[in-house]
């Protein structure tokens, strides 16, 4: 049992359609899917819909003019976990997603009193859905992105679902969850709210 299971824990998935609401997305379902399978976790948080915000390409924390950002970033920088959710598009992250990371990027050039990025000490998820394989790379692009912007990766930090190939079903068209799919998220919400608190309880060395 883990001792810290009581500590209170934030999330916010950043979901990364091409399609603005309210029109339906797979990517929303799976984030949506993840952030319950965190609440059974005790955390709790909200899905933000990118499309629906007019986030600025640039990589600093705030483009002007109007940037959606810089509150989508208050609400990051008020989270412990950060799941990312993306379709598959021709076999990479969506062009919005890539906006998201681009954006993080300015995390690098802030720090805290002991010179550590704002971002240490949080965890990071993904969520992936497509109808062509590659899940696997698009979670390696994301990966090593939200790495480098200071997130942590627990184990089985990424959630999936691919449908076959050169056919049109959506995950959001199934007639229920697949197993796998629904098992994989429960390991990715136990593991990523474990190391969430972790690093709660003891933050990494200053730089």
């Amino acid at each position: 049992m883990d001792p810290n299971r009581n500590t209170p824990l934030r999330a916010v998935a950043l979901v990364c359609t091409l399609t603005p609401s309210p029109a339906p997305s797979s990517s929303q379902l799976l984030a949506e899917q993840t952030m319950a399978a965190l609440a059974e976790h005790g955390v709790t948080g909200k899905t933000i819909r990118i499309a629906d915000h007019d986030v600025k390409p640039g990589v600093k924390t705030d483009m002007g003019d109007g940037d959606a950002w810089p509150e989508i970033r208050d609400t990051i920088l008020g989270c412990d976990i950060l799941v990312l959710s993306t379709p598959i598009w021709l076999g990479h992250p969506s062009s919005i997603a890539q906006r998201v990371l681009e954006r993080l990027n300015a995390e690098i050039s802030e720090s805290d009193d002991e010179g550590r990025m704002l971002t240490y000490g949080k965890v990071a998820a993904v969520c992936v859905v497509g109808n062509e394989d590659g899940a696997h790379k698009v979670s390696a692009d994301l990966f090593q992105g939200l790495n480098d912007v200071g997130f942590s990766l627990a184990p089985n930090a990424v959630t999936y679902w691919v449908g076959e190939a050169m056919q049109g079903t959506d995950y959001q068209d199934l007639d229920k969850t697949p197993e796998k799919t629904a098992a994989i998220t429960a390991t990715l919400a136990a593991n990523t709210a474990h190391l969430a608190r972790r690093l709660k309880g003891a933050s990494y060395p200053a730089s």
